[in-house]
């Protein structure tokens, strides 16, 4: 007897580009990684966009009435809405009948959601989303969290964050001993504001992390660190800013290297490397962040993330739970026996 694929509750209704390229994204996942989607959402819509392959099984569509609109208030719509997509989807997971959910909609809906139906995991006060970006160093990345779940942190939760972000990049990523950093404004532990030389302490103090010191806005992509805490607010503009830069050097490639004959000459030459360093600096190969702390696996995705993403998100999902790391933070977790504000 072979062993049961992964099943993962897909938010068919949330996102930009709701309901086709998401469940494109799914038949793709479920092609490339064995999984099992589970299309959560409109049943009529979604039937309708499925194209099915003769190789490849059916999707099992999961119906949810409601959708939460992104102009909606979080938690009074995901209270309001119970057969929301996004709310079914978790319930999937809490009943086991699903082992990770991924959404492109409402993120703030999508986090509360996983914290009212999945709850915290023990010991954990604030769940943080984590960001994988590519690093100078070639097959090297470094994890970011919290990336916008929580814009305003005590230095309590960047150590929760840090010790979580440790047991992902060691067990998900697959760095051996993960060096752990704090974003700031300087390399000294005096610098920056009264949240970072606080963390800075506990952090430093911590045996169940490899502190490695502060990490500047140039040492994040350096591949010096494996692990970088912040607060939501920060977080969440660093890893904007970080796609946004992607997105410009993946632009002007196309603008420099396609002019002319010399151009597409060494376009064809060159193309074995520059799929390379595609796959290095594009968002779209990550997917989404894995929102750690919640009794869950939970992958949020782009607004605006399309088939590919999608697909990406989806082998995130899998290899979170086929690595065991709720599992992971939950046995190794251990919580200071002293609160520091």
């Amino acid at each position: 007897m072979g062993t049961m694929p992964t099943r993962i509750a897909i938010d068919a209704m949330g996102g930009d580009y709701a309901p086709s390229q998401i469940i494109q994204g799914a038949l793709k996942a479920q092609e490339a990684y064995g999984v099992k989607a589970l299309l959560v959402g409109d049943h009529q819509q979604i039937k309708a966009c499925i194209h099915h392959k003769l190789n490849q099984p059916l999707p099992e569509i999961i119906q949810a009435e409601e959708i939460i609109e992104m102009h909606e208030e979080p938690l009074t719509a995901i209270r309001r809405k119970s057969k929301a997509s996004i709310n079914v989807a978790m319930d999937l997971v809490k009943q086991k009948e699903a082992d990770a959910v991924v959404s492109a909609g409402h993120s703030g809906a999508a986090m509360a959601s996983a914290l009212l139906r999945l709850g915290r995991l023990p010991g954990i006060d604030r769940p943080a989303l984590g960001a994988v970006l590519p690093t100078m160093i070639p097959k090297k990345t470094v994890l970011i969290l919290d990336v916008g779940a929580n814009v305003d942190c005590r230095p309590k939760f960047l150590e929760q964050f840090a010790i979580m972000g440790k047991f992902y990049s060691q067990y998900v990523l697959g760095t051996s001993d993960p060096k752990v950093g704090l974003l700031n404004i300087g390399e000294e532990p005096s610098k920056g504001n009264d949240l970072a030389v606080r963390t800075h302490q506990i952090l430093q103090e911590n045996n169940q992390i490899k502190f490695i010191g502060n990490a500047e806005g140039r040492d994040v992509l350096s591949g010096r660190f494996d692990v970088i805490v912040c607060d939501g607010f920060s977080g969440n503009i660093l890893l904007k800013f970080a796609e946004a830069v992607g997105d410009a050097v993946l632009q002007m490639m196309k603008e420099e290297l396609t002019p002319g004959l010399s151009g597409k000459i060494g376009t064809a030459i060159l193309r074995p490397n520059l799929k390379r360093m595609k796959q290095r600096i594009d968002h779209v190969e990550h997917g989404g962040g894995l929102l750690l702390g919640v009794g869950g696996v939970c992958i949020i995705s782009h607004g605006s993330s399309q088939a590919a993403s999608i697909c990406s998100a989806v082998r995130s999902a899998k290899e979170a739970v086929e690595n065991g790391v709720l599992e992971r933070i939950s046995s190794n977790y251990q919580p200071e026996s002293i609160d520091v504000l």
